[in-house]
């Protein structure tokens, strides 16, 4: 809506200063690439979800793949330690996170009694 406020003065002061042909065919050329541009745009924004989601079961098959590809090597001691460190760390994530959700159930509760 505010660009036709502002398209309306403008197209009104071109023509109170008589512009030459080529200026006129130098703004219809920008406005039809700014629609086509608009009408582009549309386009894929409607599409998007459609083609994302072949991509991504088209990456989750590739690393599937690869998986398989990769050979299996037994762990060292120490990369053993690293994958315990870590799913401790993951549990530790999980558990925080439970709590906070149980706090501000508990506070969404007391502000609705």
């Amino acid at each position: 809506m505010e660009t036709m406020q502002e398209l309306i003065p403008f197209a009104k002061e071109m023509l109170s200063q008589k512009p030459n042909g080529k200026m006129v065919k130098l703004y219809m050329l920008g406005s039809v690439l700014a629609f086509f541009g608009v009408v582009i745009g549309l386009v894929e924004t409607v599409c998007s979800p459609f083609t994302s989601e072949g991509k991504l079961e088209e990456e989750e098959e590739e690393e599937e793949e690869e998986k398989k590809k990769m050979p299996i090597l037994p762990l060292t001691k120490r990369e053993k330690k690293v994958e315990v460190l870590i799913q401790k760390q993951e549990d530790v994530i999980q558990e925080k996170g439970k709590q906070v959700l149980t706090l501000r159930n508990s506070v969404n509760r007391q502000r609705a009694s």
